[in-house]
């Protein structure tokens, strides 16, 4: 069987035929091969090798090594097609999280919830397409990064968003009920999930403008330091306020232990089976799922092994099936088919929630710089110079524009999401577009399918705890990541540290800024406005720690490069090793 050279980059600009031009016939003809031939099917890509399991005691010597293709390189239709599905697959927790979080906390009915998730899916196809496309704008500026770079729901929104509800039903924005035993029962609140959105919309405007900035200028004031310490933050304050939370039961106020009211037991006095927040069928239920995971790692194929957290839900949920833990009636209530504004929320602007949003659209610029050269990297493109430094302004333009869209989308801001969808690429040797492609029609058609957002929001909280926590480590791993590339020098150490005090200080006593203007007496409107941003932005670790990390990085001064004591110290002992021999 002939190859169909993988590796051969075609040019750009004849990927689409001239909008005042007749198609292409040799386009055509190439098209026709495709689909009407085995080789346009298939290729010649090993496929046993991609579903094959690899032992951990096993040989894993191979004779031959699959085909890397490229971002334009001929795809087979077959590889195209699973290698989209892989992609799609190994988001699709992190995309389905946050949404199922926001309906959580706001007390949200069943519908409303499997709406946002399909909204959160079909939004996140829809702007992947155009996050890929590196459409030409003027004067040498893109649109998108033109690599395999999938958007999906911001973590960091997440964290934010938390302590913007907390503040809404604190100030009676949103209404709440205290029981005669001091227990407190939100009520449901769908005009705070708007407001987030409205001030979401036009916050955005900021990464926008920033993605004109150049990007040296933007990497100089964001350096590793700040960007590591912010991804570092954002997962260890998820773990903790929702991975855990719903590993031992939930999150939605039962994990308090009230002596009565709804959340009385876990999730809610009205589930198949509830139980006491930590009980040991919870604990037990979120362990399946993680060392499902784990197991999926040490005796998966390739292609499990880019989608373990799905196999870890999937364990997980037949399990509680059998057990009695899953209420289907979001499935039953759940429509066949729907899209986008079956479902919208009144749009507003909560004006405390403006600072802390505009510093979120900081650090999601931040992200997108260090995922799109993370993209770069392993789709084997340059990571320097002119074409380098367009990418990241057409990722970081389409990031904003993003922004906007999603907020009109009834979504949160979406941001590149590229760290499980580079650990596909790097496995399956795959950075082609064409893959992506594909990605975004199996997300858009898992958005589409209704009934598919009915039964992922009736996975029990023990179960997408126990895999969230794992995916929100993953995070925090990814920051660990970013700041070893520091070389930590006595300045490098002492930003960190004092970032990382403001930070793990606010994750581990999460209550220590709330009170900090209660004193003040009789502030005016405006006046309350900013200590509530203040106390928002104080409240969410990688916020805190992240500003402390930006302005010390630009107000220190850089010291002159010494060598590190650990360096010094080997040169000592080989010295001191050489004077013996001789």
């Amino acid at each position: 069987m002939s190859s169909p050279t993988p590796v051969r980059q075609e040019p750009e600009q004849t990927l689409a035929p001239s909008l005042h031009t007749k198609p292409n016939p040799g386009r055509l003809s190439r098209l026709r091969t495709k689909v009407t031939t085995r080789d346009g099917w298939l290729g010649d890509y090993d496929y046993a090798w991609l579903c094959t399991p690899r032992l951990p005691f096993g040989n894993h010597k191979r004779s031959r090594q699959p085909p890397f293709y490229a971002l334009d390189a001929d795809l087979p239709l077959v590889l195209a097609i699973t290698s989209g599905l892989q992609h799609a697959l190994a988001m699709l927790a992190g995309l389905i999280t946050p949404p199922i979080i926001f309906a959580s906390a706001l007390g949200l009915d069943s519908a409303t919830s499997a709406y946002m998730i399909s909204a959160s899916l079909i939004g996140c196809g829809i702007l992947s397409l155009v996050q890929m496309s590196r459409i030409k704008l003027f004067r040498g500026y893109y649109l998108g990064t033109g690599l395999i770079s999938v958007v999906g729901t911001s973590f960091a929104t997440l964290s934010t968003a938390n302590a913007i509800f907390n503040s809404m039903y604190n100030n009676g924005t949103c209404p709440s009920t205290t029981a005669a035993d001091g227990t407190v029962t939100r009520g449901a609140c769908p005009d705070a999930y708007g407001k987030v959105l409205g001030t979401s919309l036009i916050c955005s405007l900021l990464e926008i403008s920033m993605s004109f900035v150049p990007s040296r200028v933007l990497q100089r004031i964001f350096p590793p330091m700040v960007t590591g310490t912010v991804i570092l933050m954002i997962g260890l304050s998820l773990i903790g306020s929702s991975g855990i939370p719903n590993w031992g039961g939930g999150s939605n106020g039962c994990q308090t232990l009230p002596m009565s009211g709804d959340f009385a037991l876990c999730p809610t006095i009205f589930a198949p089976r509830p139980l006491p927040w930590g009980s040991p069928e919870f604990i037990g239920l979120g362990f399946l799922s993680f060392v499902s995971i784990l197991l999926t790692e040490l005796f998966g194929s390739p292609f499990l092994k880019n989608i373990s957290i799905i196999v870890g839900l999937v364990v997980g949920c037949i399990v509680a099936g059998a057990a009695g833990y899953i209420d289907d009636s979001s499935i039953k209530t759940a429509p066949a088919i729907t899209f986008l504004w079956v479902k919208t929320f009144k749009i507003g602007v909560y004006p405390p929630a403006i600072l802390p949003m505009l510093a979120v659209y900081v650090s999601l610029a931040m992200e997108a710089i260090g995922d799109i050269t993370a993209s770069a990297e392993v789709s084997r493109q340059e990571v320097d110079g002119p074409e380098f430094d367009s990418r990241i302004q057409g990722g970081v333009l389409s990031d904003g524009v993003g922004g906007f869209l999603s907020a009109l989308f009834t979504v949160t801001p979406l941001s590149i999401f590229a760290q499980q969808n580079n650990g596909v690429i790097a496995i399956t040797r795959c950075a082609n577009r064409s893959a992506g492609r594909w990605c975004c029609a199996w997300l858009i058609l898992f958005g589409v399918l209704g009934k598919l957002a009915g039964a992922l929001l009736a996975i029990p909280n023990p179960v997408l705890g126990g895999v969230t926590s794992f995916l929100f480590a993953s995070v925090a791993v990814s920051g660990l990541r970013v700041l070893s590339y520091l070389r930590f020098t006595r300045r490098d150490r002492f930003v960190l540290a004092a970032a990382l005090a403001f930070g793990a200080g606010d994750l581990l006593v999460p209550g220590v800024f709330t009170h900090l203007f209660d004193r003040v007496r009789n502030p005016n409107h405006a006046l309350q406005g900013f200590f509530n941003s203040i106390t928002i932005v104080l409240s969410t670790p990688f916020l805190s720690a992240g500003i402390v990390a930006a302005m010390l990085n630009l107000i220190l001064p850089h010291e002159v490069a010494e060598e590190d004591d650990a360096e010094v110290g080997v040169e000592v002992d080989a010295e001191s090793q050489t004077q013996k021999e001789k």
